[in-house]
């Protein structure tokens, strides 16, 4: 039998790596860490990386383990899911990972100007009825823009055509630079179609990990979506004005709630 919510809550408050901030706790006090995470967590200098809505942090844990000379920060609300991510990184001692549990809303209160040089968003929501929710929309990217240096990165995983297609409509709308798109990541011959070699290294990485639900997505003939941009510091951002087609369905073994083809 899995171990209960309140014991994995329990758990987390006793790892080092783990920050939980939730909405309300930043009232009164800025987070300590803001523009500090270097210096006074990971006593090094080198890049950091966040996945935001980590899940159960397997992106977060497995690119820290290929990666041990870079920073990884898993994002999301739902600590109990997250309790398995940093209990992997504490089992194994992984001192270049770290699980914040907080509202992705407020992001931006916890790192400072040019402190993030990636960022990864991994099966998002596609959030059809409400762009402002879109982890991708402007309204996150100008979010990101506080604390992701200029030019940072933005890699977008999904298998949901409805965020990837807006998610494209957006980047190509703002004239955002792309390093690699794709419209099923695990297709060889699309993947061979790369123009660049810093593209096909992008493919390589983003499909060198493979979540437990993305696997179930793709037993079920899904197509793994993936892109790779650029978010610089200036420039108005704005949101595209295309009515584009909903997914059939909200995520594994639930049909869509909304009654529409069509959403922007």
């Amino acid at each position: 039998m899995g171990k209960g919510k309140l014991a994995k809550f329990a758990d987390m408050e006793t790892y080092d790596c783990v920050f939980q901030y939730p909405y309300g706790a930043l009232e009164h006090a800025a987070f300590p860490l803001q523009g500090r995470w270097r210096e006074e967590y990971f006593k090094n200098q080198n890049p950091i990386v966040l996945e935001l809505g980590c899940g159960k942090g397997e992106y977060t844990v497995g690119l820290a383990r290929r990666h041990p000379d870079v920073n990884f920060i898993g994002v999301d609300i739902k600590g109990a899911r997250m309790w398995t991510g940093a209990t992997q990184a504490v089992r194994e001692g992984l001192k270049n990972v770290a699980f914040l549990r907080t509202n992705i809303e407020i992001i931006d209160r916890f790192f400072g100007p040019d402190e993030v040089q990636e960022l990864w968003l991994t099966f998002s929501d596609p959030q059809m009825k409400n762009p402002r929710k879109r982890l991708t929309s402007s309204y996150f990217l100008e979010r990101y823009r506080h604390f992701l240096e200029d030019d940072g990165v933005v890699h977008l995983k999904t298998d949901s055509n409805f965020l990837f297609t807006y998610t494209t409509l957006l980047v190509a709308k703002n004239g955002l630079s792309t390093d690699a798109c794709t419209t099923n990541l695990y297709d060889p011959a699309e993947r061979a179609m790369a123009i660049s070699q810093q593209a096909i290294e992008a493919f390589t990485e983003a499909a060198s990990i493979q979540t437990y639900y993305e696997g179930m997505w793709i037993e079920r003939g899904l197509n793994i979506k993936y892109m790779k941009f650029r978010l610089p510091h200036e420039g108005q951002l704005e949101e595209p004005d295309v009515e584009i087609e909903l997914d059939d369905y909200r995520s594994y073994h639930r049909d869509k709630r909304s009654s529409k083809d069509k959403a922007k």
